[in-house]
C-alpha cells in the first residue's frame, strides 16, 4: 500500500445516530458496543485498517532534516 494513495475518511450526515446492541451474556459497556458496531461498516474498517498500517509504518520512513 502506498501512503501518497491516502483514502478519503467516511463522512455521515449531521445527526446520524447508531443502532447498536450490547452483547446479553457477557459484560459490554455502551463504547465497546458502539465501536464493535462501527466497524461492522465495510467504510469505517477500511479507513481504520488504513490509519493503523500508515501509524504502523511512520518508524519505518526515513527521517527528514
Amino acid at each position: 500500500m502506498k501512503f501518497r494513495d491516502i483514502l478519503k475518511s467516511p463522512v455521515f450526515p449531521p445527526g446520524h445516530r447508531w443502532s447498536f446492541e450490547k452483547r446479553q451474556k457477557y459484560y459490554e459497556s455502551d463504547v465497546t458496543a458502539l465501536v464493535r458496531r462501527m466497524l461492522e461498516d465495510e467504510r469505517i474498517r477500511e479507513d481504520q485498517r488504513f490509519a493503523w498500517d500508515r501509524w504502523r509504518a511512520e518508524g519505518q520512513l526515513p527521517k527528514q532534516p
